[in-house]
């Protein structure tokens, strides 16, 4: 069964390494980064596991090659570092600076 449905861009902000897992297990799964996340979270919705076996086998060889140590108990406990969030903010600023200076514009 096929579903149509409306997709938006968005603006998330990832954990580097965390990302670099999902890109390569996207890659591994010939799919998208979105419509992995898609599925990861409509299974995570229903209480159901998102992944075999093997795949989580899969994922756990991802983690060591990028060094992500994170689990589920540090979802709620991360803090940005100092650098990450400066370059955040002035990127922000940057934008809307260029986005208000191109609204000028006749």
């Amino acid at each position: 069964m096929t579903t149509t449905v409306t997709r938006v861009q968005t603006g998330v902000r990832l954990e580097a390494r965390l990302l670099n897992v999902l890109k390569a297990l996207a890659a591994l799964k010939n799919t998208s980064l979105g419509d992995l996340l898609e599925g990861i979270v409509l299974h995570a919705f229903e209480g159901e596991q998102a992944f075999s076996a093997p795949t989580l086998a899969q994922i756990a060889e991802l983690k060591k090659i990028y060094g992500l140590d994170l689990t589920a108990a540090d979802s709620h406990q991360l803090v940005e570092s100092e650098r990450a969030v400066t370059r955040a903010t002035a990127k922000r600023v940057g934008a809307a600076s260029k986005h208000r200076s191109g609204r000028n514009r006749t």
